[in-house]
């Protein structure tokens, strides 16, 4: 006696979803037939087996499940005829047979799991990591044997020599085509065999960022800087802000509002980690934000201007808008930077860098794990070890100091 069943198999990936599976069970025995497709579990309808209809793509997805039932049921009704013996492993080779996927097929029904899940940001960078693989390989089709050392080694000197990018951007080239790999792998669609990547192979080590802040008097000049355009000023104010409050991102910076401050405080919730930020307003933020009092404002309206009038319930457009602003937002500062003669790369991101440049070894670690809103002190360790030279200088200066 076989069944074979859709199920959403409790296995999530990175993205927290699940897989959309079918299960055979004949003798015992259980095998799984990836769909390839991730949902949200509270998308799945446990009693109907099936994707319900309020997701996006319920209907091609269901199209999906049944094309791949329809498939099993046909192998073990042959198998049944014939009176041969089969297993469900066996069954599973053969429809995975009738429906082999390439790279470029699992790579899009990734991205289509991190628009579904509205990470619209990976979304748009993925795709056009993956597009730039497309176009190097110039095929439409790439089985994942075809993926060899030697490909991914010209590919990353293309990205390094032609494209004129550095390390980091071919690393994280090499980072998402291990991830599809990977995934075609755990879902049976690639062999373990054919794997590029590991020891003697291509191996991916994150280099260490250069990561350079302002100095103390380098943040004075931005303070004091005068005979600056509006737009310009208000660049700086932004980048003040940020810096004020220990280098907070700019896509919190933007969307902070009045209602976000309450008894000298500032209260939010950061978009990157959902979590909760309280931290006292010092007076430098406060006659900043004064600067931005309107009469007819409400609690509820944006304290900057950049991202009025955006609709927040819409991720691609707040996405798109914050990108907008964050890039005018840098080449304003890069004009003041001239402006000043501060011989730094002069950006939105760099204030975080600033306050970490000249927190240095004056603020204990743990304390700083606060500030930053870390998670792990490790990552506050590894993050400050760029700006913490006072032990190494003094080391220095101890022995050729003679």
């Amino acid at each position: 006696m076989a069944t074979v069943q859709a199920v959403l198999r409790k296995k999530k990936n990175t993205q927290n979803l699940y897989p959309v599976t079918i299960r055979i069970t004949k003798d015992r025995r259980t095998s799984f037939i990836s769909t390839g497709q991730y949902i949200d579990e509270k998308f799945w309808d446990v009693r109907n087996r099936r994707v319900k209809k309020s997701h996006p793509n319920a209907s091609r997805i269901n199209y999906l499940i049944l094309k791949k039932l329809a498939q099993a049921n046909d192998k073990l009704l042959e198998a049944e005829i014939n009176e041969d013996s089969i297993s469900a492993s066996h069954v599973r080779e053969n429809v995975k047979g009738n429906d082999k996927k390439d790279f470029f097929d699992i790579a899009e029904l990734h991205l289509e799991n991190l628009e579904n899940a509205e990470k619209y940001s990976q979304y748009l960078t993925q795709k056009g990591r993956i597009g730039k693989f497309k176009k190097f390989v110039d095929k439409d089709t790439l089985h994942f044997k075809e993926i060899t050392v030697f490909l991914l080694k010209n590919f990353e000197s293309h990205i390094l020599n032609q494209e004129k990018r550095k390390p980091r951007t071919a690393i994280n080239y090499m980072i998402l085509i291990r991830q599809i790999y990977n995934l075609a792998i755990s879902d049976g669609l690639a062999e373990q065999s054919n794997y590029p990547f590991g020891k003697g192979k291509i191996q991916i080590r994150i280099p260490e960022s250069d990561k350079v802040g302002l100095s103390i008097e380098e943040v004075k000049m931005l303070e004091s800087a005068n005979n600056l355009t509006d737009a310009q000023q208000n660049a700086i104010n932004v980048w003040l802000t940020s810096f004020y409050f220990a280098g907070i991102r700019v896509s919190d910076v933007l969307q902070l509002r009045w209602s976000d401050f309450k008894d000298g405080r500032l209260l939010y919730r950061m978009n990157k980690n959902q979590k909760v930020v309280s931290l006292k307003v010092p007076q430098k933020a406060k006659a900043i934000l004064d600067l931005y009092k309107e009469s007819g404002l409400s609690k509820n309206d944006l304290i900057f201007p950049y991202l009025r009038g955006t609709n927040f319930k819409d991720a691609k457009e707040v996405l798109t808008r914050m990108k907008t602003a964050t890039r005018t937002l840098n080449r304003r500062l890069e004009l003041v930077a001239k402006h000043l003669k501060i011989d730094k790369k002069l950006s939105m991101h760099i204030a975080r860098h600033s306050f970490g440049n000249i927190s240095g070894d004056k603020i204990p670690i743990q304390m700083l794990q606060k500030l930053y809103r870390h998670s792990s002190i490790t990552t506050t360790i590894t993050y400050q070890s760029s700006f913490m030279k006072k032990d190494t200088d003094d080391a220095l200066d101890r022995v050729i100091n003679f």
